[in-house]
């Protein structure tokens, strides 16, 4: 299509694109912004001894999660590591601790926030830390979807599900609207509760999430589900569509899980023969089909742990994770390869480095406070709804 046409047709950029070519600011991004500070070289070879001095000077009164995905060179200071929900609420149960340090990325901080207390500051050591799945929904996006579902006459028959790894106000929403959250392990227990509240559930943001546990776990048919497409009038869907449906899935996905294929599954097998593949549930519907194990972050640490000495396998989740379980196993005899030949890290959790680590330690120590993650009152309190919601999930 030429410039001219193009012209003619009076196309707009989108949003999204404006935002990515730079040309416009969004302050509830989870792309963040321009870190406020000098940072440490990344050839300093005194990173490692600024860290521990900065952080024995905190003492108590900080207190470092360390996400699975994170570097060896951050993890080596958290004082807890674990998924995105284990660490919130291990914040929340050190209310000593006047600083959250956060290395993770945006919604696990705002998660954090939101479970801690009122005097507690939760620091995310670099604000353009984010989650492209969190991005792929927007608050604007999801009540122009409930209006949608309203105009279809199924609204009052839908119950919101969100996925942990959503932002504040996705989350909010869901409480707002009578849902709950689910984490990768609690997926199936969420929806059995949903579908007692009512006959459809709505599931953000993550549709392999949502797919994968309705038609794996719960028995339903891929015909149960339709997927609602945000960049499209009315969701892609029909009325009819809307009403047949049992799973109204959030067209959305995570950038690392979503690279894993069946041709993966199927070259490591050729590779490795006796292999076990073991794959996160956000991972395709094809991929997990053809897995031979299926979970969250939790389950794939504690399968690797009771796996016999000698055995292989093919872990398709990010790379910085079994790599670490690999160099971990070694000595036992297990034998653990990256599923994809392909590198796959994610690039966002990926920024929380060795220097912003160091900067934002140092610049506590000093008793600045930088990077703090806080989320408003009204959204904290139907965001911190949903997820006693799901607390309360037998």
């Amino acid at each position: 299509m030429t410039t001219a046409q193009t012209q003619e047709l009076d196309v707009q950029p989108s949003p999204l694109a404006l935002l990515l070519l730079g040309r416009e600011a969004d302050p509830k991004s989870e792309r963040g912004v321009e870190c406020p500070g000098d940072l440490p070289s990344p050839s300093d070879p005194d990173l490692v001894a600024r860290a521990r001095a900065a952080k024995e000077k905190l003492g108590s009164k900080v207190f470092v999660l360390g996400h699975h995905y994170q570097r060896d060179e951050v993890i080596q200071f958290a004082d807890v590591t674990g998924d995105s929900f284990k660490l919130a609420r291990d914040a929340a149960a050190r209310p000593e601790a006047e600083y959250i340090v956060f290395c993770g990325v945006h919604f696990m901080a705002e998660s954090a926030d939101i479970l801690t207390g009122d005097e507690q500051k939760v620091v995310l050591p670099d604000l353009a830390a984010g989650c492209s799945m969190a991005d792929m929904a927007t608050a604007e996006q999801v009540a122009e979807c409930w209006d949608v579902l309203t105009e279809a006459g199924v609204a009052d028959q839908v119950v919101p599900v969100s996925y942990m790894n959503s932002s504040a106000d996705i989350k909010a929403f869901t409480g707002k609207h009578g849902g709950t959250i689910c984490t990768s392990s609690n997926a199936q227990r969420a929806l059995e509760w949903a579908f007692e509240q009512g006959e459809k559930i709505l599931f953000l943001p993550d549709q392999h999430l949502g797919r994968n546990t309705a038609v794996r776990d719960m028995g339903m048919s891929l015909d149960d589900c339709v997927l609602y497409n945000p960049h499209k009038p009315n969701g892609g869907l029909t009325a009819e569509q809307l009403r047949d449906a049992k799973m109204i899935l959030w067209r959305g996905h995570c950038s690392v899980h979503g690279r894993f294929s069946l041709d993966s599954v199927n070259d490591v097998r050729a590779r490795i023969p006796g292999v076990n593949v073991l794959v996160h549930p956000e991972c395709k519907h094809e991929v997990v089909e053809a897995a031979d194990y299926v979970g969250s972050t939790e389950y794939i640490i504690k399968a690797l742990e009771a796996a016999p000495a000698g055995s292989k396998w093919a872990i398709g989740t990010e790379l910085n994770l079994v790599r670490r379980l690999a160099n971990r196993f070694a000595p036992e005899g297990k034998e653990i390869a990256f599923l994809d030949k392909t590198v796959c890290f994610c690039s966002t959790m990926n920024r929380i480095d060795l220097p912003h680590l160091v900067w934002t330690l140092e610049s506590l120590a000093e008793g600045k406070l930088v990077n703090q993650i806080s989320v408003d009152r009204e959204t904290e309190a139907f965001a911190k709804l949903a997820l006693e919601r799901m607390l309360a999930l037998p």
